[in-house]
């Protein structure tokens, strides 16, 4: 049991890291506590696809003359790793958006508690 926890940490790690984020998103009143916690659940799926995609003593995806273009298992695939690169450049692009709107929110109604907002804007 624990050499079977020991092989898969990093799945372990990046489930508690999906938790965490769910319950600031989910748990929270304050919207810089969601926000938060939505980077943190963005961040363990950007993990989740990097840490699935990698090999153990895999090589780059070009022909290697001493493996031969047979043994397909010996090479890594490129596409998750380049869909998560994409993934962290929109992810950067949404926190900053949301962190423009956050400020905009709080000069108006003078707070980020969100029963207060809800309260504020009726």
């Amino acid at each position: 049991m624990v050499e079977y926890i020991a092989n898969y940490s990093a799945y372990w790690l990046i489930f508690l890291l999906t938790i965490t984020g769910l319950y600031g998103m989910l748990v929270k009143k304050n919207l810089v506590k969601k926000l938060i916690g939505m980077t943190i659940f963005q961040t363990s799926v950007i993990m989740f696809f990097v840490a699935s995609a990698s090999k153990w003593n895999a090589t780059i995806p070009v022909v290697d003359p001493n493996i031969g273009s047979a043994a397909t298992s010996l090479y890594i695939n490129p596409l998750p790793h380049t869909l998560m690169l994409t993934a962290i450049v929109v992810g950067v692009a949404t926190i900053g958006l949301a962190f423009a709107l956050l400020m905009k929110i709080y000069h108006q109604y003078h707070t980020l508690d969100e029963p207060q907002l809800l309260e504020r804007m009726r």
